[in-house]
């Protein structure tokens, strides 16, 4: 796979300033407890910046609360809605810091986040992009399973160890991510001038679910690429979460997976991986339809899918049958599938 190098100089480590952007869109509720798991950093960030994005709640309020302090490293921004991934990038283009780590307005980071990140860039002073190992948290509660630690077998082979929990991926892992994606934007942190020339947060994707996915395949494909795998971030789980949609999240990934195909000719050579990963989205989206009672989208779906497996066929029939008789047949399907007679 051929990709157009980002040429940088490495960034001066003496000191490391590092901005933090947070984008945030109605949001007042949650946002105090990043603020504080932001400001409690045992190495200070140089700056934070809130992107407002057009919050109708007290979001921008409780930002220039915390900013309205003579000390306070808090900078807030105020813009008319855009959308996260726009919001991300009116921040990084805001930034002055060497680093720019990124945090959303739900989540968390550990005492020791921007330290450990920090020794990275000191171990490998021309590193692009690193990410931090996570784990889920409900109800203020951190769970026990890292995100990491999910990752199939093979998917951490070849990296070079740089520093306590820290590694580097020397080539691209675009592929790998194709496969399982653990790279989350609150655990990313990257060269700020890097993601600058790369042009941002790729905006084609706004408005999808998962549009994060298409910057993390964009630097996947830039090595070298940090690995943190201490769980220092907790990802909060709550009510207003769209990511607990798992047929909306496997559409939006696939969504995005056509869209980076279409635009990136650097991705030519794994087109085939691409398009697979992209299918086999939607027949799982399609087979949580099914099984949620949502035949029209069944129907929807099988129409996206290039070809459809005798099971989906099997489903897309099912879907089209008449109200009163399709919920018997489907009820009848999901009993024989889980072994019930």
């Amino acid at each position: 796979m051929s990709v157009s190098p980002i040429s940088i100089s490495p960034i001066s480590l003496s000191p490391l300033a590092v901005s933090v952007i947070i984008p945030a869109y109605n949001r007042a509720a949650l946002l105090p407890l990043t603020l504080d798991a932001v400001l409690a950093q045992t190495m200070p960030a140089t700056e934070v910046i809130v992107v407002d994005d057009g919050s109708t709640d007290a979001t921008a309020a409780v930002a220039c609360d915390y900013a309205s302090s003579s000390a306070s490293p808090i900078r807030v921004i105020t813009r008319t809605n855009s959308g996260e991934l726009a919001s991300r990038n009116a921040g990084l283009r805001a930034a002055r810091g060497d680093l720019v780590a990124f945090c959303d307005s739900d989540d968390l980071w550990r005492p020791g986040y921007l330290a450990a990140m920090a020794a990275l860039w000191q171990a490998v002073p021309g590193l692009h992009t690193a990410y931090c190992d996570f784990l889920t948290v409900r109800n203020d509660v951190w769970g026990a399973d890292s995100k990491f630690d999910a990752a199939p077998p093979g998917f951490w082979d070849g990296l070079r160890p740089v520093a306590p929990a820290g590694f580097v991926f020397d080539g691209g892992i675009a592929e790998r991510l194709l496969r399982y994606q653990p790279l989350f934007p609150s655990a990313m942190v990257a060269d700020r001038r890097f993601l600058l020339g790369l042009g941002g947060w790729d905006e084609a994707v706004e408005r999808s679910l998962g549009s994060d996915f298409a910057t993390t395949l964009l630097v996947a494909e830039h090595p070298p690429l940090g690995i943190l795998r201490q769980p220092l971030v907790g990802i909060r789980k709550h009510d207003s979460n769209f990511s607990g949609d798992v047929q909306a999240m496997n559409l939006g990934d696939a969504f995005v997976l056509d869209s980076v195909l279409a635009r990136r000719p650097s991705l030519a050579a794994l087109a085939p991986a691409i398009r697979a990963s992209a299918a086999q989205r939607r027949a799982d989206a399609l087979d949580t339809a099914f099984a949620r009672g949502d035949f029209a989208a069944v129907r929807q779906i099988a129409g996206m899918l290039p070809t459809l497996s005798a099971k989906a066929r099997l489903k897309h029939l099912i879907a089209g049958l008449p109200a009163p008789l399709r919920g018997t047949v489907a009820a009848l399907l999901s009993g024989r599938q889980a072994g019930r007679p």
